[in-house]
């Protein structure tokens, strides 16, 4: 059942640990919100996945937040997005904020006409991606570039490692060699190697991820409904995951949070 408490926590969920930069964001935006984070990185990367897999996982998820009491949920998957989140909505009744490559804004800024998108192949070969490619993209150089291997890198907390450079330069170099003065972070684990991608890139390239967008939605929606908590307090969050190993997670979130954080296992 939905809740209608301002109390109640807001989920978000994602494939893995890349949407605790979704996370990060909220939790900057809305400071009095308590947050429950679901990583499942048991079953990461969504990026080679059926899109059956991946839709009955988004629900699975969906529904133990709803069960933690989240009064909304953030899907901060890109890949789950454009698979399951219309399906999401129809089910449940509480908020479901998502996320969608930012294509359009990089069109916009785009000095060159030339961007690239970083991405996974399930979320490069969306209708959703396709449609966002026609409707804003017309006279422009759209280049898809799919990244297996960088979220697994990210899984591990490996984001500069020598394994993990090379890969950024195998995926950013023809972006680069093909004249992109920007380039699209469409998968959140990428946020992660947004240091790497930029020294790959050259400092003229400008990088566009979704993350502050998404947490400007979760304000809105909250208080078009009267849920956002208003009161000063203490926010108390919690991280779950559904990887076996619960301690290399902790390890893991704390290197990407920069503080040391307590995870708890998930059995779905």
């Amino acid at each position: 059942m939905q809740t209608t408490s301002t109390s109640a926590p807001i989920g978000i969920f994602d494939s893995g640990v890349g949407g605790l930069s979704v996370y990060q964001a909220v939790r900057q935006s809305l400071p009095f919100e308590d947050i429950i984070y679901l990583a499942d990185s048991g079953h990461a990367p969504y990026g080679e996945r059926s899109r059956d897999f991946i839709s009955e996982r988004a629900f699975k998820l969906s529904r133990f937040l709803l069960e933690q009491g989240a009064k909304a949920i953030v899907v901060a998957c890109n890949t789950a997005t454009v698979v399951s989140v219309e399906r999401l909505r129809q089910h449940f009744t509480l908020p479901i904020i998502a996320l969608e490559p930012a294509i359009k804004p990089a069109i916009e800024c785009s000095r060159s006409g030339t961007v690239g998108v970083l991405a996974t192949r399930r979320t490069l070969e969306s209708p959703a991606v396709e449609h966002l490619c026609r409707a804003y993209g017309q006279g422009r150089n759209i280049i898809l570039q799919a990244c297996p291997g960088f979220v697994e890198q990210v899984e591990l907390g490996q984001m500069h490692s020598p394994a993990t450079l090379a890969l950024v330069e195998q995926y950013v170099a023809p972006l680069r060699d093909a004249g992109a003065d920007t380039l699209v972070l469409g998968c959140t684990h990428y946020a992660y190697l947004q240091h790497a991608i930029q020294q790959k890139a050259g400092a003229q390239v400008r990088l566009l991820d979704s993350a502050s967008a998404v947490a400007r939605q979760v304000t809105r929606r909250l208080h078009a409904i009267s849920l956002a908590n208003h009161y000063p307090r203490q926010a108390q969050d919690q991280f779950f995951t559904t990887a076996h190993d619960v301690h290399a997670a902790s390890e893991v979130m704390s290197i990407l949070l920069a503080h040391k954080v307590e995870v708890k296992r998930a059995s779905i």
